[in-house]
This record gives C-alpha cells, structure tokens and sequence, in this order.
C-alpha cells in the first residue's frame, strides 16, 4: 500500500494502535495526538482524499474560526493538517468504509467494504456527518437543474460563479459564509430566507448585514423557495413567496440551497453505540461511547454543552488521546507535557 498521501489498495491485514474511521479535521488531529503519545493509528475514510467535507464539499470555503487563522480557506486547512501529522507516516484505507467491528479494548478487529481487515487495540469514530447528502428543497423539476449544474449545493471553484447572477437560500453559516465570498465575484447575489434572524456566527451575521446595506448583496426575506424557470435545465428565474403566499421573480444563473446535510450513520448505527437523533452519546471528560474501547469525536458525537465546531473536534481528539493511551500501554504512566516541551518527531 502507499504511504500517508496515497490511496491505499485493499489488503489483507493491518496492525496498529487506533483505527481512526473518517478523516476529516477532526480524525486528522487525531492521527496528531495520537502520534505525540507514541500511539501508532491507521485512517479509513469512503471518500477518496482526506479532508471530510472540507475537501469534497467547499474547499474554497473561508473559515473564520480556526485559532490563529483570522481566515483560512477549507482546502488549505486541510493541507495544513497533512503537514502537520507527515511525520508520523500515518497510512490511509481511503475509499472504503467499515462495516464490521468485533472485540474489547486491546483487540478489536474491524473489516471494511474492501475486504479489509484491520486489527487495533482502540477506534476512534470521527465520520462527522456520516454518509452524507445534501437536504433539497420540493422543487418541482429539480433533477435537470442538478444536472446541468444550475443548483449547486456545495461550491468547489468561486471563480466558476463569476460574473453569474447567484441566488443562495438559507439561513446557516454556509449561506452567510458564501454569500460574503461571492459578494465580489457574482454579476449579482440575492440571499433568500424566511425570517431576518440568522443561525451563523454573529460577526458573520453583521458582515452580511453590512454588505447588504451597502447595497452588495440583496436580502428577500421573509420568503421561500417556491419554484425554479427555464429551460432544458437552463436556469433563468428563481420564484419565492412569502409567508402570505405573494409571489416575486429573481433573475438567476445558479441557485446554491444551503439546507444542511442528511446524514446516515450506516453500519456504525448497527455497533450497539447509545444513540441521540443519530449521533453518537460520549462521556465529555474521555470521548468513550457506550462501547468500551470505542471512542468519537467531531460532528458525529453528542453529549451536553456539544458545539458543532471544527476547534472542539480538535479538543475532543486531544481527550480521546489521552484517554486512550492506557488502553495502548497498559501500566504505563503518562506524563503530560507541552509540544513545546517534547517537539514533534523528525
């Protein structure tokens, strides 16, 4: 198999300390603090690259609150990450997914999609939405749209929407976050949304509000998708209405829904974890499920005071190592020390 950049090809067996499933930023931290404690780990993901959703859904997405970042784009969060964990040579089984998992702490055995089998003494879930899918609104005629790529729920190229005129409709982060990014870039840009309140970060919510007093970005709220204009799949009017049923028509090249994910846990809802509205319970002070042995980070797990956020997967990735290494090394203390103090391994 290739080493830590490559696919890997399928396999017979594979040993190590954790098997840490999905490698988005959170699991990829992980891979970080795992190796600062001398604990081996292996990443398996179904998508084709690491990087979560970061890399398959909006790599030119800003970020805004990544510590010492003031903004950093989705892709380049996720270089920095492989750079950060090189040294460790962590391998990757990319294109596959679990399905099975068997045994205790100190001997779990896990197989995968592609006749994998991976032997580790503790796993890490970090699938972060799971399999997911975008939530699309009841539109009627959607598919051809989808098709010809005049809705678009996810933004991998700005430059792609230069010069179009945009519709965003949504009332999360990544409308408010695209709809910043693309201010300059679209002929026009209407942000469409039922009500004025926004579920996104507050500076992220004055920045928008900011730029449409302006008169950059055009706010048609109270309203609602109600339906889509054109032909062959060549996208002309986005129609909403408001709350009272009246009608108005936006001129639009692309429409980019932003109404979550659908998420699916696949095999892992099967592995006997406690359950919450599809996440994953865990004990907030050692990141263990219900299974002994079994630990989650990131987007996939809940417990009270949760925050959906990439810097508390970050932080849940640090417990779940620590906690793990008595698991890795039986008896053997161990010292809490600073990076500063210890480095990083050449």
């Amino acid at each position: 198999m290739e080493g830590r950049c490559g696919k890997a090809e399928a396999m017979e067996t594979l040993n190590t300390d954790i098997a840490i499933i999905g490698a988005g930023p959170a699991g990829m931290f992980a891979v970080f603090q795992c190796g600062m404690l001398k604990m081996s780990c292996v990443l398996i993901d179904a998508l084709d690259e690491t990087g979560g959703q970061c890399a398959a859904l909006y790599p030119e997405k800003p970020i805004y609150d990544i510590p010492a970042h003031p903004g950093i784009e989705a892709a380049a969060l996720i270089s920095q990450l492989e750079a950060q964990i090189a040294p460790f040579a962590t391998p990757r089984l990319l294109g596959r997914r679990v399905e099975g998992l068997a045994g205790a702490p100190g001997a779990f055995t896990l197989t995968t999609s592609l006749g994998d089998v991976i032997h580790a003494k503790a796993v890490i879930v970090a699938a972060g939405a799971g399999a997911f899918g975008p939530n699309r609104p009841p539109l009627a005629g959607l598919a051809a749209y989808e098709t010809s790529g005049a809705v678009q729920y996810y933004v991998k190229k700005r430059e792609a929407l230069r010069g179009k005129h945009v519709v965003i409709a949504g009332g999360g982060d990544s409308a408010v976050d695209w709809a910043l990014a693309l201010k300059d870039v679209a002929a026009s840009l209407h942000v469409v949304h039922r009500r004025a309140k926004f579920r996104a970060a507050p500076q992220s919510a004055a920045d928008l509000d900011a730029a449409a007093a302006r008169g950059e970005i055009d706010m048609v709220i109270p309203y609602q998708l109600h339906a889509l204009h054109g032909t062959a799949g060549v996208l002309e009017v986005v129609e909403v209405a408001d709350l009272d049923g009246a009608t108005r028509r936006i001129k639009a090249d692309v429409l980019l829904p932003f109404f979550g994910l659908a998420m699916e846990l696949g095999p892992i809802a099967q592995w006997g974890f406690g359950l919450d509205h599809g996440h994953i319970t865990v004990s907030p002070a050692t990141m263990q499920s219900t299974v002994p042995g079994v630990f989650g980070i990131g987007d996939i797990v809940t417990y009270p005071g949760k925050l959906k956020l990439i810097l508390q997967g970050f932080a849940e990735a640090a417990v779940a190592a620590h906690a793990i290494h008595p698991i890795v090394h039986p008896g053997q203390a161990l010292h809490f020390e600073y990076s500063t103090s210890k480095g990083v391994p050449a």
